[in-house]
């Protein structure tokens, strides 16, 4: 019956102490506020009404081809299965997505500083001296106790909100890195790939050219031997089959190391890459309405990120703000004590309720510095913000004026090729007839090998311009929710 009691008064006791803390903390969190600085988006200050100079589409339009997966729209299946590859096994892209699980973690550890902490204590001693205090007559005693706890610093000045504020930016920052690496990476494997297209095709010509330069240098050889050619006609020859003799190396060597480097962006071992369609059969991409400057501020994930970032540093001025006042806390305690072990739950039930105020007053500066530090860091982001949003814009005009100018350079190098390969032919035709001379037959040679890889190289150029123009707007990083909801949007879908 007595332990009975106890247990009732102990309990009773539990309900007024929790009574008394929710109390007092409802109290002090109601009067609670947050210091420092709220954010502020920075996109108004973006001039809205600026359009790309080379824009041959200026429509403000919701352009939602670039949030589908655009690298399909090139229609190379291949491509399309390394970029799915790259996206699954490529290291940085798991790293990026690891640093989102950090994230979440970190925001957890944050959020958990603005509940109470309750823990327990369980103590047995012997000696003159408990609890710092002697004992009757020095005499040595014995103490048992078992305690509950309960510590909470009230979130009076708002450090605890702000940091967690700081914690959730961060988190959304880190899901725009990934996105951010999750584009490049896009990007980066289309590019390595026409790339590598490129170098296969001027491969080729190369060995075309080599192959018709062996057969002239066999019926010079033969009319050299047969004295009806100088000698001087057949060095020619000779110089001209070496050229392209030695151009096939050169490019079976560049298309090796861009295998390799595409490997390594899949997140494999070097080695061979199996290609599609090839280069000079390729499609070229439509062209897209590519919107306002302004537009850029909602779809691209590294200045999104970078504005995250800058939320979670102005939040961090707030709780250096905060370190500079008083913290408040609230303390409890809730147990039994007793000499002999056998009693220890029939003594009266021991408590303790209190509360501190524990603040700085003289640290030479330190706190107010340490403001100064937040406060400077946080204008080191804001002009990140600033310096990445006039790159995007940057990026954009290059990739538009690239695409403009590499589809006329291209369109010459067509008529280029045709021309000297014209030439070519008819040279032949005079220098068999004897009308010209063999010097005029292998510079039309030489300009119509010329010709057909500088146009192989200018098609890869434009290729890769499209890869840039859609990096550059920010197209492809949406989650697949929000692609399948831009694609309906588009009516795309049925």
């Amino acid at each position: 019956m007595k332990l009975q009691n106890k247990m009732k008064k102990i309990k009773e006791m539990k309900i007024k102490i929790s009574f008394i803390l929710i109390a007092l903390s409802t109290i002090f969190l109601f009067e609670a506020c947050k210091v420092g600085p709220s954010f502020k988006t920075q996109r108004t200050e973006i001039d809205s009404t600026a359009v790309y100079r080379y824009d041959s589409i200026q429509l403000a339009m919701t352009d939602s081809v670039l949030n589908i997966s655009w690298w399909k729209l090139f229609d190379d299946p291949i491509l399309a299965d390394l970029i799915e590859i790259g996206l699954e096994e490529n290291k940085d892209a798991l790293i990026a997505s690891s640093r989102i699980d950090q994230a979440m973690a970190q925001l957890g550890f944050t959020k958990a500083d603005m509940g109470p902490k309750i823990g327990y204590n369980i103590s047995a001693q012997r000696g003159n001296v408990i609890a710092g205090a002697p004992t009757q007559g020095f005499e040595a005693s014995n103490i048992f106790t078992g305690f509950g706890t309960l510590s909470w610093e009230l979130d009076f000045w708002g450090k605890f909100r702000r940091a967690n504020e700081a914690a959730r930016a961060e988190l959304v920052a880190t899901e725009y890195g990934q996105r951010t690496v999750q584009i490049g990476l896009i990007s980066a494997i289309a590019t390595t790939y026409y790339q590598l297209l490129d170098f296969q095709w001027r491969e080729y010509i190369s060995k075309k050219t080599l192959e018709l330069r062996q057969a002239s240098l066999n019926i010079i050889q033969a009319r050299y031997n047969s004295g009806i050619v100088a000698e001087i006609d057949l060095n020619q020859a000779q110089i001209q089959r070496a050229i392209a003799a030695s151009a096939v190396p050169l490019f079976q060597r560049s298309i090796a190391q861009t295998e390799n480097a595409l490997g390594i962006l899949l997140g494999r071992s070097p080695g061979p890459i199996t290609t599609g369609v090839e280069l000079s059969e390729q499609q070229l991409p439509p062209d897209i309405p590519v919107g306002l400057p302004s537009m850029l501020m909602e779809r691209r994930p590294d200045i999104l990120q970078v504005e995250a970032l800058l939320h979670a540093q102005t939040a961090r001025i707030g709780v250096a703000v905060a370190q500079r006042f008083p913290s408040i806390s609230l303390t409890g305690l809730l147990g039994v004590a007793s000499n002999d072990i056998s009693t220890l739950t029939s003594n009266p039930a021991a408590f303790a309720i209190g509360g501190s105020v524990l603040g700085p007053l003289f640290e030479f500066g330190k706190n107010k510095r340490r403001v100064e530090v937040e406060r400077k860091i946080t204008e080191q982001v804001l002009y990140e913000y600033e310096r990445t949003v006039i790159t995007a814009f940057q990026e954009v005009e290059d990739a538009l004026v690239a695409i403009s100018t590499l589809k006329e350079e291209r369109q010459a190098r067509i008529d280029h090729v045709a021309a000297a390969q014209n030439a070519q032919y008819l040279s032949g035709e005079r220098y068999d007839k004897g009308v010209t001379s063999f010097l005029e037959l292998i510079e039309s040679q030489r300009q119509a090998f010329e010709a057909e890889l500088s146009l192989s190289e200018t098609t890869q150029k434009l290729f890769n311009s499209y890869v840039n123009l859609y990096k550059a707007l920010g197209g492809g990083w949406l989650s697949e929710e929000e692609m399948n909801a831009a694609a309906n949007a588009a009516g795309l879908k049925e």
